[in-house]
């Protein structure tokens, strides 16, 4: 049976460092929602584990080796074994609709997809407490993109607790396709092992008084996102503009779809090789 999900962009309304720990991973506090745009994963039983990769952004991962969907694969295999009940291989079918090291968690939803279309595909029981502890194992975004609702995410990624905002759904989001490397990105903050950094976040219902930590190192590395966010503030209706993860795509929040989309097309008149698409926060 072909099993298909959708891997939704990851957006940090906000995202405050407060440390770094000893082991060197970086502490945080995030408010992480989920806009209406999304990468698709298909799966279907094959003889051998393979990946197939379509869509606008598929140039630029490698179609050979191993990557975010066949790592899951390889994670499961591990852990199905070990229960004496392996999984058989399967071929992924990618369609790369979102860009790549944006911020937007495009690798951790794929890798999360993969979990969850692989565990319908098989039948899998598997515990929420032992499929986070997997999830946390292919990267630190991996178990809030298992959900794909509004959450605070705190640690590294392995504390979760889904929360309601009470924001506008409207969005519009803008990449100028110059990658941020996620590592590049914290290593620009020069913390050291249990260095403290900012404060969390005091108020889970005042946006304004969110931030995103990551901005002036990402604009370091790629100056165009500061000309992202000033394009984004330009617009009418604006309500609020910031950074999602460690870059380059940055969101506006607007007070309607249509002033949403309205902005999208005046910024991709303006800038016609960024990649700027118009969507709704899921509910």
């Amino acid at each position: 049976m072909l099993v298909r999900e959708r891997a939704h962009a990851k957006i940090n309304l906000a995202l405050h460092v407060t440390g770094r720990r000893q082991d060197g991973y970086h502490e945080l506090d995030s408010i992480v929602a989920f806009a209406d745009v999304a990468d698709v994963l298909t799966i279907a039983p094959a003889g051998a584990v393979s990946l197939s990769i379509s869509g606008p952004f598929a140039g630029d991962l490698p179609g050979d080796g191993e990557n975010s969907v066949t790592s899951a694969w390889t994670l499961l295999s591990e852990y199905s074994r070990q229960k004496g009940a392996p999984i058989t291989p399967v071929n992924f079918q990618l369609e790369k609709n979102l860009p790549v090291a944006s911020g937007i968690g495009g690798g951790s939803a794929d890798s999360a997809a993969a979990l969850r279309g692989l565990i319908r595909h098989f039948g899998l029981g598997i515990s929420p407490d032992e499929l986070s502890e997997l999830a946390l194992r292919l990267g630190a975004d991996v178990p809030v993109c298992l959900l794909q609702q509004s959450s605070r995410m705190r640690g590294i990624g392995e504390i979760i607790e889904p929360v309601s905002l009470e924001l506008p759904s409207a969005m519009v989001l803008v990449n100028p396709l110059i990658p941020a490397p996620t590592s590049k990105v914290f290593s620009s903050l020069n913390l050291q092992p249990g260095q403290s950094f900012g404060a969390g976040i005091v108020n889970l219902h005042d946006i304004e008084s969110w931030r995103n930590d990551l901005t002036a190192p990402a604009v370091t590395l790629v100056p165009e996102i500061a000309e992202v966010i000033g394009s984004l503030n330009f617009q009418p209706e604006i309500i609020c503009s910031r950074m999602s993860g460690s870059g380059a795509t940055c969101f506006g929040l607007f007070e309607s779809l249509g002033a949403a989309q309205t902005a999208a097309e005046s910024i991709t008149q303006k800038h016609p090789p960024w990649w700027v698409v118009a969507t709704t926060l899921l509910q």
